[in-house]
């Protein structure tokens, strides 16, 4: 079994129809998939669930429920999220295929959430400020909508190329050589990153960075930085070295 799709967690953001949440529980366990994360669910209708789980049935029995994003991707080292909309407010996007190896060659040693938005229209602006970056499935201009768990498929078959038995890697390496854990270093979660971007902003005011009474720019350079950062994470050196510049910063800004 390949270990590291343990690491890997599906996020369905607010899902409407019971029956996705079961088709994407098969499509996961379809592709070797197990951990499925719903953020809002709509009421339990055991029956429609379970009848499009076909044999997933155990996945859809440990899906582990949240209130929020935040809440769910706290522990997670890195978070990506699914679009079929594109704009340069919604940060790095990356074709599916792309987006697949990236995802593989953290997961080694790291949990990595790929967000689902809801069926009508995808994720908040709120839940992409979350992510390090975006995959996006190519379709046909005529129907360039998926079906949640249509989606949930592609990118749970594209992710199960990346086997321990194949050649994956761009320049040629074995995954095992590849994802060897001390080639990858673990990133700290998403929830431990957080008050970093807290301690940024606050500079950022002290500053005066922004023009007073500019605080969409502060909020754009943290929604930048967030990316930036998000896209590769953050050891716990690199976390601690940031800190201490912040707290350096402060100090001189105090005097």
């Amino acid at each position: 079994m390949d270990e590291w799709k343990n690491n890997v967690y599906f996020v369905l953001v607010e899902p409407k129809e019971p029956g996705n949440i079961g088709a994407s529980a098969r499509a996961m366990k379809n592709m070797g998939f197990t951990n499925l994360c719903l953020v809002n669910p709509p009421p339990h209708m055991p029956k429609e669930e379970r009848w499009f789980a076909c044999n997933a049935h155990d996945v859809l029995k440990s899906a582990k429920f949240y209130d929020s994003v935040k809440e769910a991707v706290s522990d997670k080292s890195v978070v990506v999220g699914t679009t079929q909309r594109k704009g340069m407010h919604r940060g790095l996007i990356l074709p599916v295929s792309e987006g697949a190896e990236k995802i593989s060659a953290i997961t080694a040693n790291n949990k990595v959430a790929i967000l689902f938005g809801t069926e009508t229209n995808g994720l908040s602006k709120e839940d992409v400020d979350e992510c390090g970056f975006m995959i996006t499935i190519p379709s046909s201009k005529m129907q360039p909508s998926l079906n949640l768990s249509q989606a949930v498929l592609i990118i749970a078959y594209e992710l199960s190329k990346y086997s321990e038995e194949n050649i994956v890697t761009s320049n040629g390496a074995n995954y095992k050589d590849y994802n060897k854990p001390s080639l990858l270093e673990e990133l700290e979660a998403h929830g431990e990153i957080a008050p970093l971007y807290d301690r940024i902003a606050g500079i950022l005011e002290l500053l005066e960075y922004a023009p007073r009474g500019n605080m969409d720019l502060n909020a754009k350079i943290i929604t930048s930085l967030k990316r930036f950062i998000g896209r590769a994470g953050l050891t716990e050196l690199e976390l601690n070295l940031l800190m201490g510049l912040c707290t350096q910063i402060e100090k001189k800004l105090d005097r």
